[in-house]
C-alpha cells in the first residue's frame, strides 16, 4: 500500500499513550516481562488538533475560525476471547474566534489499528459534533471508537516469550546479551505490537499545516 507523503510522515512519528508490556521480578533478582495483548491506545502525531479557517483555503492567524484539539484519551479493554476488543474515548475541546449565535460544527475523527507500527490493518471514521452556546466562545464533546484484534496474533510465542523471560546466570557466557537484539525475538515481538490509533480526519492540507508549525 502507498501512503501520500504526508501520511508517510503521520505512520512514523507516533505518540503512545500506554503500554502494552509490563516488568516483573523473578525470585532471583532478574526481571520477566508480563505482556499483555491489549493494544496501545495512542493520538497519531499532527492529528490531534485541527485548525479551520475562514476561508478555508486561507492560512493567514487573522483567518482562524475554529480550533479544536482531541484530550483526556481513555483506553479500556476485553481480551477474555480469541478477538481483543479495545475501546478509545476521548474529549474534543474547541474553541472559536468570534462569541456570537448559537453554532454547531462537525469534525471527522479517525481510528486505526497499526500492526508492527506501520502496518494497517483496519480504519474507521466517525464524526463528533462540537455545539457553541450563545455568546460562548468554548464548546465540547466526547467521542469513541472501538476496535478488535486477533488475540492470537497479538500473543507471543511461547518459545519466544521462553527466550525473553530465561533465567541468567552470573558467568553466563549471554548473562549480560538483552534477548531484544536477536533478530528472531525483536521481529517477533515487532509483529506481535498493535496500536489503536485516533485522531482528526484531515485533508493534506490540514496535515502538512499541522507538520509545519
Amino acid at each position: 500500500m502507498q501512503f501520500p507523503k504526508t501520511t508517510a510522515i503521520l505512520l512514523a512519528a507516533l505518540t503512545l499513550a500506554g503500554c502494552a508490556n509490563d516488568m516483573e521480578f523473578d525470585e532471583r533478582g532478574g526481571f520477566k516481562i508480563a505482556r499483555s495483548s491489549c493494544p496501545a491506545a495512542a493520538i497519531a502525531t499532527y492529528t490531534g488538533d485541527i485548525t479551520l479557517f475562514d476561508p478555508p483555503a486561507e492560512r493567514r492567524a487573522e483567518a482562524i475560525d475554529v480550533t479544536a484539539a482531541i484530550t483526556n484519551l481513555r483506553a479500556s479493554c476485553n481480551e477474555g476471547g480469541a478477538q481483543v476488543q479495545v475501546t478509545a474515548s476521548f474529549d474534543v475541546q474547541a474553541r472559536r474566534a468570534v462569541a456570537g449565535p448559537a453554532r454547531q460544527i462537525t469534525l471527522p475523527y479517525f481510528a486505526t489499528v497499526l500492526r508492527a507500527g506501520t502496518q494497517l490493518e483496519s480504519k474507521q471514521v466517525g464524526q463528533v459534533v462540537i455545539t457553541f452556546p450563545e455568546g460562548q466562545l468554548r464548546g465540547s464533546a466526547q467521542a469513541s471508537a472501538t476496535a478488535l484484534v486477533s488475540r492470537a496474533a497479538a500473543t507471543l510465542p511461547p518459545e519466544i516469550l521462553q527466550r525473553i523471560n530465561r533465567k541468567r546466570k552470573s558467568g553466563d557466557a549471554d548473562a549480560a546479551l538483552d534477548p531484544m537484539n536477536e533478530p528472531a525475538v525483536r521481529d517477533a515481538v515487532n509483529k506481535a505490537n498493535f496500536e489503536l490509533l485516533v485522531g482528526f480526519q484531515l485533508s493534506e492540507s490540514q496535515l502538512a499545516y499541522n507538520a509545519a508549525r
